[in-house]
């Protein structure tokens, strides 16, 4: 990875940096933090999960386990997080212990339940699609009677898990008797143009910087392709820039959030999900912009100054590497393959089992001087081609 700015000797460093959750985001982080001189630690479940094997240290237990990241918290100068599986109230002891966590458990408090982080949108002022909390069986609300529909869980959902597109009235009574007993969230389905996100970082004392705002492309409601820059309006550029820059201020946050968007046909952006961490949406800097979104959050937690995000390359395109088949491989052949492909970089999180759906690795693809103006129809010939490759036997 690249680094933009030297970190010699700069004063107050921090030098050990806890992250709660040991997959394949902190993974890429680990290599981030070899560069900046900072020790990574994990806590994770297991010693096989991908982190560990670049982490300076580690503790293993669950992700929730409050008093393991007391442990954690005795050999790191600040915590972070990986994912947003976390125990809030356990952790809200230690931060009154003098642990510090980035970003701050306030900063994660609106974020965590969906319905609480619409609320807080609304309350904001930022565009969001028409939303209610629901229970199963309950009636549907006036006003969201009308199919298509979203259903999602309030917590614990990443990669499409626990969000449901109703399309009529036996697959919502499926998903009622389903999720009887959860608390849900529905929301109005948006028929957008295209799927947006904006990956963005906050230090300690307000500076801001975002990167080019992305197009992404889902499959079975899995991110399967990234385009950098998205083929956006100045205005809409301007939307989502503005809600990103409101959004970080008003929670003061420190480090790096994916913030996933709805672009409508009539040109309005719409704040669909905030993930408080790295983002997958986020991946193309590593290869393609001059500071990688993994360093530019240890820059923020460590209190570094933040990195130039501009694009080294005339554009990036990322196509995850999904699971298609059950299996225990290392897909050597495929993945050497793939290097092979002008301007590619493959990113593999050595993980041992193969499922359908299952992030495996990625590849980012940089664009030349010479890539055509269409970077959408660019993209999707890529991805096909990779995945051409990827699923070859």
């Amino acid at each position: 990875m690249k680094s933009s700015q030297t970190t010699d000797h700069l004063p107050g460093k921090i030098q050990r940096v806890g992250a709660i959750g040991g997959g394949q985001l902190a993974l890429m982080m680990g290599d981030s933090a070899r560069n900046l001189g900072i020790e990574l630690i994990v806590q994770t479940p297991s010693a096989a999960d991908p982190a560990v094997a670049v982490a300076a240290g580690n503790v293993l237990a669950a992700i929730d386990d409050v008093g393991a990241t007391a442990k954690l918290a005795e050999l790191c100068d600040v915590i972070t997080f990986e994912n947003e599986f976390v125990n809030l109230e356990g952790l809200a002891k230690l931060a009154e212990k003098g642990v510090l966590f980035r970003p701050s458990l306030a900063a994660l408090t609106p974020l965590l339940d969906k319905y609480v982080q619409r609320c807080y949108l609304q309350d904001l002022g930022l565009p969001t699609p028409k939303f209610w909390a629901w229970e199963a069986s309950a009636p549907l609300p006036e006003g969201a009677m009308n199919f298509p529909l979203v259903i999602k869980t309030r917590r614990h959902g990443y990669d499409g898990q626990g969000t449901f597109i109703v399309k009529d009235a036996a697959s919502f009574e499926s998903i009622r008797a389903k999720l009887k007993g959860q608390p849900l969230l529905l929301e109005e389905f948006v028929p957008f143009d295209r799927e947006l996100a904006a990956i963005a970082a906050r230090s300690n004392a307000g500076e801001i910087a975002i990167y080019p705002i992305v197009e992404t492309q889902q499959e079975d409601r899995v991110c399967r392709l990234v385009i950098a820059p998205a083929d956006i309006s100045l205005d809409v550029k301007a939307q989502a820039e503005s809600i990103a820059r409101k959004l970080l201020d008003s929670l003061k946050v420190v480090g790096i959030f994916g913030i996933e968007l709805f672009l409508t046909a009539d040109g309005e952006v719409l704040v669909n999900e905030i993930a408080p961490r790295t983002h997958n949406s986020g991946h193309f800097s590593i290869d393609a912009c001059k500071t990688s979104q993994f360093e530019q959050h240890l820059r923020a937690v460590c209190q570094l100054p933040l990195g130039n995000c501009d694009l080294n390359c005339q554009g990036a395109v990322m196509v995850n590497l999904l699971g298609y088949e059950s299996a225990e491989s290392d897909y050597l052949m495929q993945r050497q393959k793939l290097a092979q492909l002008e301007g590619a970089f493959v990113h593999w999180y050595g993980k041992k089992e193969s499922r359908p759906g299952r992030k495996l690795g990625h590849v980012t693809v940089v664009l030349g001087d010479k890539s055509g103006t269409n970077r959408r129809a660019q993209a999707e010939s890529i991805s096909r081609n990779i995945d051409a490759i990827w699923k070859a036997n």
